[in-house]
């Protein structure tokens, strides 16, 4: 695997490494729904919220479609959504081990730079 493909591979994989995004692929996994109904859901601000929706679009995890004055944003394909569900399967093994890992926090390795 090249220099670049792995640099593309970590920028996609960052997309996911935000608390507010997370919750936002969690909002729309199972439907469609418009910024307005997110930041409902999220108790979120609209700003941050189009800010994070910005960056999961242009990370290719999500897409959008008009209709009339509304814009729907939706997980990009099914296996994005399997992607999450098998994410959250292997959190579930992991979770004490991460919360205990003080290495993150010293090394700084899960930032968004």
């Amino acid at each position: 695997m090249g220099k670049a493909s792995v640099e593309v591979k970590a920028k996609f994989i960052r997309g996911f490494s935000d608390k507010t995004r997370l919750q936002i692929l969690e909002s729309i996994k199972r439907a469609e729904k418009t910024v307005s109904q997110i930041v409902e859901e999220l108790n979120g601000n609209q700003s941050n919220i189009s800010q994070h929706l910005a960056c999961l679009k242009g990370c290719g995890i999500i897409v959008s479609r008009q209709e009339g004055k509304f814009i729907y944003y939706s997980l990009r394909n099914e296996q994005i959504a399997q992607l999450l569900d098998m994410m959250e399967a292997v959190f579930t093994q992991v979770e004490e081990e991460v919360a205990a890992c003080e290495k993150n926090d010293e090394l700084d390795c899960c930032s968004n730079r």
